[in-house]
């Protein structure tokens, strides 16, 4: 019995930090590619720059946040523990902190595509008026 319950921990850790690992090159390689991402669309002077870049790096801290909670199933002492706890409340706060900024951003793109709309759809009416009154 013992040496399948040593069996079981061996495995156990083995799984776990692998998968801590593929969690972190996932999250290295989102925030990598995000980032590049934003140069190219900040030097194509693209608008919604800040807000991709935004979910990119959101998307990022949610596979970090991850790792972070599988680390707590391997974790052995009471202060590694507190340290874990400190790093997931810390990019938890960071993603939450995100999320406000991502909300915020569509909120302001979708307010400005909307006053372009009316713009537009003013300046037709207008033609429209103009068109009818040559008649």
């Amino acid at each position: 019995m013992e040496a399948f319950d040593l069996f079981m921990q061996n495995l156990l850790d083995m799984l776990v930090s692998n998968a801590i690992h593929l969690f972190e090159l996932v999250g290295v390689v989102v925030l990598i590619v995000a980032g590049v991402q934003g140069v190219v669309n900040y030097i194509r002077h693209d608008p919604m720059v800040r807000l991709k870049l935004a979910k990119g790096m959101a998307l990022c801290l949610e596979f970090k946040l991850g790792s972070e909670i599988l680390r707590t199933v391997v974790v052995r002492d009471l202060s590694e523990i507190a340290i874990v706890g400190a790093i997931i409340v810390l990019r938890a706060a960071l993603t939450f902190l995100l999320h406000w900024e991502i909300k915020n951003e569509e909120a302001e793109a979708e307010a400005t595509l909307n006053k372009e709309y009316r713009e537009i759809r003013a300046q037709q009416n207008a033609r429209k008026e103009a068109d009818a009154g040559k008649e």
